[in-house]
């Protein structure tokens, strides 16, 4: 198959298997078509699918990767000793895990082409990433609480694991409590890292979008809470700071030095 092959074929299998889409029509021009398909992945409940689906839209999201180009820890300056810094989309990186800024349902964003992490890591990565993180709560029982983390496959992703931590949500003043939920978050990953023996991680700035968490307040926790790790923990752990924003980028420059 070509890769404009996969796409219709991954697009009619979507449409198919739900009733409720069959008025849809394909669109010509490709850029619609991709648009399409992302919106009929991120809709898509937690249920099993074929595995013919599977290897097609696998196929279709490594040429994809391929063609935005993998980014490994090797290109990226260190800032600090263990530390780096970078400013990009997270999912084109090559380390042992990223981090997803996730929901406390954990399933990934609904919202078709939605502008959050949660919905690019999942788009990129494949339905399995959804299926594995439906199988984690089901078994869990409860609403994942924030502060934690969990751990699941990469899929589709350049990277080996994505870790999926649920920050705070904050209304109005930002309080202590909000501040010792977000260094939670990293504290969590960091650890999850660390029983898993992984050396590289990415974080991206947890809480800071949907959930309102100050940028530059968010950026002063997120880079104590991890110097203080690293240096409480010899262990070799090294961690990138992932920005996609330009003022993101100008804080964590800043506060880095």
């Amino acid at each position: 198959m070509t890769q404009a092959e996969r796409l219709l074929y991954l697009i009619n299998y979507l449409l198919d298997e739900n009733p409720d889409l069959t008025s849809i029509d394909i669109p010509i021009d490709e850029a619609s078509k991709k648009r399409l398909l992302r919106s009929l992945m991120n809709i898509r409940l937690p249920k099993p699918v074929s595995a013919d689906f599977l290897a097609v839209q696998d196929a279709y999201l490594q040429e994809a990767l391929a063609a935005k180009g993998i980014v490994s820890l090797s290109e990226l300056p260190a800032v600090q000793s263990g530390i780096y810094l970078w400013q990009g989309d997270i999912t084109r990186l090559s380390v042992d895990a990223i981090v997803n800024a996730a929901n406390s349902a954990m399933l990934g964003c609904f919202v078709p082409c939605h502008g959050c992490i949660d919905n690019a890591i999942h788009s990129a990565a494949g339905l399995q990433l959804r299926l594995e993180c439906s199988a984690i709560m089901k078994q869990q029982g409860f609403e994942e609480p924030t502060g934690k983390a969990k751990i699941t496959s990469a899929y589709n992703l350049p990277c080996r694991y994505v870790l999926h931590t649920v920050g705070p949500i904050i209304h109005g003043q930002v309080t202590p409590a909000d501040c010792k939920l977000l260094s939670d978050c990293y504290r969590s990953c960091l650890e999850l890292a660390a029983a898993y023996q992984l050396k590289t991680i990415a974080f991206c700035c947890i809480s800071t979008g949907e959930f309102h968490f100050p940028n530059k307040q968010a950026a002063e926790i997120a880079i104590k809470t991890v110097q203080d790790y690293q240096r409480k923990n010899q262990n070799g752990l090294e961690v990138v700071f992932n920005v996609f924003k330009d003022r993101d980028y100008e804080i964590y420059k800043e506060l880095l030095g």
